[in-house]
């Protein structure tokens, strides 16, 4: 069976690396970042033949999560060059006790082993995610969807040359090419040979996954990311924010869907904000009976926890910091929420009383980046509360083991 091929091959892979020296992971994902600037030509090609197959249908924000520029291909070599410099966290000392038998013992961080990833749309992602398994020393098996997979395709084929350079384990980083989702339903089940699976994409491909696993999951769940504009928000804040947090890329995971707003907030600056957002270009979709902007389109209760992907955003009038922690409770993903006020006490409720892995205040809900968090990038923003939460880069991809070191101690 191919899929239990593979992942033969990444178990001995994960156990050669554990003897490769950092300076090589570093100088492997260095020359992958020279390879892929040298042949963006190609990569470029191959992405435009990726978005030629694309249904007209799809959204902007679809086609915009595919497409690879040249400025998105310089950021890809960046990152790359990021995470190879950065310190490897594996062989790390997390904690060292010292018990009254006299043993020392040491907590030390670990490699996983063997990482699978399943994404969608973004063909970046193979590169980040392949990057941050060899930096913290794990065997990565890829599987991107066919929409992206001839960009994919070329990406690997230039790090498959730097591996061979380097003198990495030939298949330290696997791509599933095939496009049948039998197999995936095949490598999330491989608990001999997998230790964790990534699911990175829409709601039916992390449902699947998060049903039919028996390998341990890192959930990348959907972004239904909300904004509460509190009764004593800054106008010039709550506007540039709100803006940046939709409308900078509206398909990314971190970008707002629904805002909720104050009725105090309302009361002053509500309908100016609604104005304001729709000049520049966003649907705003709201009760049409409260608010008066005609261009406004009827908000319907499917609208709340609903991941548009698009320039659309769902709007809310509120009474206060408590209704809106109930509809962000009820509505929200867990993934990233965000308050905008300029009062401590309302911004202290707002933190401790929700479970997101990211709460923010007063900034742009896009920042929910591994990249951004001084990461390099991430393999995923985990929304789960086991291992690790939030946007995980190399340092989360390590497990641990504990060193005991005795003198013929005896337990008496």
């Amino acid at each position: 069976m191919e899929i239990e091929r593979i992942g033969k091959l990444a178990r001995q892979a994960s156990k050669e690396l554990i003897n490769i020296p950092d300076f090589k992971i570093s100088q492997m994902l260095e020359r992958t970042s020279e390879l892929i600037l040298d042949n963006r030509a190609t990569v470029l090609e191959a992405n435009n033949e990726d978005i030629k197959k694309v249904s007209f249908t799809e959204k902007r924000a679809f086609i915009d999560r595919l497409k690879l520029t040249e400025s998105r291909v310089s950021d890809i070599c960046k990152t790359l060059k990021e995470i190879g410099k950065q310190k490897s966290p594996v062989d790390q000392v997390i904690e060292e006790l010292n018990p009254e038998s006299g043993l020392k013992i040491k907590k030390i961080t670990t490699p996983i082993g063997v990482i699978g990833i399943i994404f969608e749309s973004r063909p970046n992602v193979f590169c980040d995610a392949a990057a941050l398994c060899l930096r913290s020393r794990n065997a990565s098996i890829l599987r991107p969807g066919t929409e992206s997979l001839g960009t994919v395709k070329e990406l690997y084929r230039l790090m498959s040359i730097a591996i061979k350079e380097l003198g990495l384990p030939k298949n330290c980083v696997q791509l599933i090419q095939d496009s049948n989702r039998e197999q995936v339903k095949q490598l999330i089940k491989m608990t001999k040979y997998i230790d964790v699976i990534v699911p990175r994409g829409g709601r039916s491909l992390v449902e699947l996954v998060q049903t039919e696993a028996r390998v341990p999951v890192f959930a990348h769940l959907q972004g239904i990311v909300h904004i509460y504009v509190h009764s004593l928000a800054s106008f010039e804040t709550a506007k540039k924010v709100i803006l940046n947090s939709k409308s900078r890329r509206p398909g990314i995971c971190g970008a707002v869907e629904t805002v909720l707003i104050d009725r105090g907030f309302y009361k002053k600056n509500g309908e100016n904000l609604v104005d304001f957002l729709i000049n520049n270009g966003v649907e705003v979709r709201a009760d049409t009976a409260v608010f008066k902007n005609k261009l406004i389109k009827h908000c319907e209760k499917s609208d709340f926890g609903f991941e548009f992907l698009d320039n659309i955003l769902a709007v809310k009038i509120v009474d206060d910091v408590e209704e809106a922690i109930i509809h962000i409770q009820e509505f929200g993903s867990e993934h990233t929420d965000c308050i905008i006020t300029e009062e401590q006490t309302a911004r202290d409720i707002f933190f401790r009383k929700l479970n997101s892995s990211i709460l923010m205040s007063n900034a742009s809900t896009q920042f929910a980046d591994g990249g951004e968090f001084g990461f390099g990038a991430e393999i995923g923003i985990s929304t789960g509360k086991l291992h690790a939460r939030g946007p995980i880069g190399a340092r989360h991809l390590v497990s641990f083991q504990y060193h005991v070191e005795g003198n013929g101690t005896l337990r008496p």
